[in-house]
């Protein structure tokens, strides 16, 4: 069962933005983990979301032009305040006088993303930044990039609150965390998890912006 060890890891370069970590034996669709990473006061607390905005902001200033950022996984006030940085006057602002366009998209029955059609026109065509939570089988980015290409968008940039394994993807994604920043960060295929191979049993299922405890009856 979770120890509720919860500990919190905090951003280098600006210790205000920080995440709070519970180890435990986790597990979503795809993988187990040994931690759960609580993202949401980043998403959802108006001063936090715009400290990340601007750090998330500074690879793009001086480099790229943007039209539209695409918010997935609850990132939509990070996303209006990255917008509001990159469209501010200054020397290195390339956007300034620009629109940036947010758009979230949907997903349908079979979970594939899906763009409104009067939304198709911010993304057709468009610069895009693709802003998400946290990547870490890169099974939803894969997707997301793949869709917005059908859907006739340009990708010149991909953001996320954390990245788990950076040393292993072909895009460059920039983060603010890493699986580095979390001491003893690991995930396993299902079959694979030596937690599950010790009989430890769940503790909890991830899911979108927290998790579901599971209890176990003897």
């Amino acid at each position: 069962m979770m120890k509720n060890e919860i500990f919190t890891v905090s951003l280098a370069k600006n210790p205000v933005i920080s995440l709070k970590v519970e180890p435990g034996h986790f597990t979503t669709s795809h993988f187990h983990a040994a931690h759960y990473l609580d993202l949401n006061n980043l998403k959802t607390n108006a001063f936090l979301a715009k400290e990340v905005a601007i750090e998330l902001a500074l690879p793009y200033m001086s480099t790229t032009l943007v039209d539209t950022i695409v918010c997935m996984e609850g990132t939509e006030v990070i996303g209006a305040y990255m917008a509001s940085e990159l469209l501010q006057e200054g020397t290195y602002s390339i956007n300034m006088g620009r629109d940036i366009n947010i758009v979230t998209p949907i997903s349908n029955a079979n979970k594939n993303l899906m763009i409104q059609s009067n939304k198709q026109d911010l993304i057709n065509n468009q610069n895009i930044i693709v802003l998400v939570s946290t990547v870490s089988s890169g099974i939803t980015i894969g997707s997301a990039l793949e869709y917005l290409s059908y859907y006739g968008g340009k990708i010149v940039g991909i953001s996320a609150l954390f990245n788990a394994y950076p040393e292993k993807q072909d895009q460059k994604i920039h983060s603010l965390f890493t699986s580095k920043d979390i001491p003893g960060y690991q995930l396993f295929r299902p079959g694979e998890c030596p937690m599950c191979k010790v009989g430890l049993k769940l503790d909890a299922i991830i899911v979108h912006d927290g998790y579901i405890k599971i209890h176990c009856f003897d």
